[in-house]
């Protein structure tokens, strides 16, 4: 009888164990912050940037992701990592400041969100920026210069206790150099704006920024209006006329934009063709491809407009200083019509305002006599 209560017993036992409530296991799937259970609650909408992506997580998380770069997650001020978090992810705590800023290209976008404040360091010189905000907080001794990319002030970098280190792609060139801020412990972000193949992706990585700094608001709000103007064009029936943008080295050598590159998106955006369409280096994405003078001359000799590029060389103000350059151009028809243009050193930094660029080259296609901001023809 004691037997048969004992094994009774024991089978009630064993029922009970397997009745009861299962563990909670840690949710760590696609809806997850990496390596722990914090559920994902929103995602940045992109209209046309392909290069980064902001994932918020519950907690006020943010996930900022670099699509051929690193991922980074912003914690809210005052609070810690969630455990578990993948080893991978990079962790930087809010607010993010005393930045080392040696993307030239971004320097525009942190003005337009009214953000230089989050800026400590420049690996440019004063003489060396065409944003004027900047420009007057180096002067005023509020953004120092702390070395190029390739060669920074380590120990100003320390000293001023830099909370990111804000790199482009050129640094890819120079790995030791990342590696030595981050053995100092300096976060290191590379962006890849300059890989957008639509103009308007380049002007979108300030929601990007805007999420790094908490300014979501004000990069929408900055990004609209560039993405209005580019709106404004959407529809509209093509020119007809054909336009190229190039300079010429101290080599003798014609760089031109890649027919896949941002700036060819401009010009069709514009309304008009692409001269260099058909120049594509296969083995880079670099926007810029060198070639021939013979090159050039056979593929611009009937181009409607050109655009001498001087954001890379110096500016030049006639047509006798672009023949100085080379005799051979007086043969191209925009040089015989006067059709030949040059931007301001400012272009490239002006990451900011991509419509405005936009609407210049749409008014040299219509031969519109509106004010230009980045554009001036050639006397």
């Amino acid at each position: 009888m004691k037997h048969f209560l004992c094994v009774v017993l024991i089978l009630c036992l064993l029922f009970t164990a397997g009745c009861a409530a299962p563990q909670q296991v840690p949710q760590t799937g696609a809806d997850c912050l990496p390596g722990t259970d914090v559920p994902k609650t929103d995602s940045m909408p992109l209209q046309y940037a392909s290069q980064f992506s902001v994932d918020y997580y519950e907690g006020g998380y943010k996930l900022l992701t670099v699509k051929q770069g690193d991922t980074f997650l912003l914690v809210p001020e005052g609070m810690q990592a969630p455990e578990g978090l993948s080893d991978e992810i990079i962790v930087l705590q809010a607010p993010v400041k005393n930045i080392y800023m040696a993307a030239s290209g971004t320097m525009a976008l942190f003005d337009a969100m009214d953000a230089l404040d989050s800026i400590l360091f420049s690996s440019t010189k004063a003489d060396g920026w065409y944003v004027e905000n900047a420009v007057k907080a180096m002067k005023d001794g509020k953004i120092f210069f702390a070395g190029k990319y390739s060669e920074p002030d380590y120990e100003a970098l320390m000293e001023g206790d830099c909370g990111l280190a804000l790199e482009n792609t050129m640094l890819l060139h120079s790995p030791k150099v990342k590696d030595m801020i981050e053995q100092l412990g300096i976060p290191v972000l590379i962006e890849y704006s300059s890989y957008e193949e639509h103009p308007l992706g380049r002007t979108e990585w300030i929601k990007f920024f805007g999420a790094l700094l908490n300014k979501e608001a004000e990069a929408q709000a900055a990004f609209e209006e560039q993405a209005q103007q580019v709106r404004a064009l959407e529809g509209q029936e093509s020119t007809g006329k054909s336009l190229g943008f190039f300079y010429i080295s101290a080599s003798g050598r014609v760089v031109v934009y890649s027919g896949k590159g941002y700036i060819a998106e401009m010009v069709r955006i514009a309304g008009g063709d692409y001269v260099f369409d058909s120049v594509i280096d296969p083995d880079s994405s670099r926007s810029s491809v060198n070639i021939t003078m013979e090159d050039f001359y056979s593929t611009a000799i009937d181009a409607d407009y050109l655009i001498y590029n001087a954001t890379i060389d110096e500016p030049i103000d006639t047509i006798d200083q672009l023949l100085q350059k080379s005799s051979l151009l007086a043969d191209l028809k925009a040089v015989k019509n006067g059709n030949i243009w040059c931007t301001g050193k400012y272009m490239y930094q002006a990451t900011d305002i991509t419509g405005d660029l936009i609407m210049d080259l749409h008014r040299v296609l219509t031969d519109d006599p509106g004010e230009m901001r980045f554009l001036y023809k050639l006397q």
